[in-house]
């Protein structure tokens, strides 16, 4: 019997292990020649107000956009395809997850574009390097436990911070109840990934956040 549990217990870390890594594995940068193809779409009134991935307040008249792995801040060149109408957006959110989307813009990036009506249109999108932030200046962090009792996450960030250095607690609030997120700073992606690795060893349960 005991030996049946230790068994299901090690097939269930490795499980998890593996689904932890391949999420880990689509966070990944800009291909290196800087140009995507593929379709954009647009978002405008039911999140104008609302905070972004970024943590930045979504405004449907700024050029801004979401893409799914781009740094924030990184500017894009997005040109229209159909039409051959070009602008320039900041990336401030994270998405479209839509198979085969590339960029979800503001609706005045959309208007600029002539595409509101169409609604979804192919596009090329070409990362301007010039002004846009560099690999490295994109931070990351794991999120070993969230609570609603804050004396918790001081329990748990005093016992991580016996092993781990960049232990911090991240207050989250909603009209309803305040969240305390203790989290554990990474320099890296790469730095990122071998402390959650090591924390589900320890029998954690993470989630890797970009940024701090």
């Amino acid at each position: 019997m005991v030996e049946n549990f230790s068994r299901i217990k090690k097939t269930f870390y490795l499980l998890f292990l593996i689904i932890f890594l391949a999420a880990c594995a689509r966070i990944k940068y800009f291909p290196p020649e800087n140009v995507q193809t593929g379709l954009a779409s647009w978002y405008g009134p039911g999140f104008h107000g609302k905070t972004t991935s970024s943590r930045e307040i979504y405004n449907m008249y700024d050029m801004t956009a979401a893409h799914r792995n781009l740094p924030f801040e990184t500017y894009v060149m997005v040109t229209n395809l159909n039409n051959g109408k070009s602008i320039i957006v900041r990336i401030n959110d994270r998405g479209p997850f839509i198979k085969g989307r590339i960029i979800d813009l503001s609706y005045a990036a959309a208007k600029m574009l002539d595409m509101i009506g169409e609604g979804v249109v192919r596009v090329k999108i070409e990362v301007l390097r010039d002004v846009s932030p560099k690999k490295s200046e994109q931070k990351f962090s794991v999120q070993v436990g969230a609570f609603i009792f804050k004396k918790n996450a001081l329990a748990l960030k005093k016992k991580l911070q016996k092993k781990y250095k960049g232990v911090y607690i991240s207050i989250f609030e909603t009209p309803y109840q305040t969240y305390y997120r203790v989290r554990i700073k990474a320099r890296s992606l790469e730095s990122a990934q071998k402390i959650g690795r090591k924390l589900i060893r320890d029998g954690y349960t993470v989630l890797l956040i970009e940024g701090q």
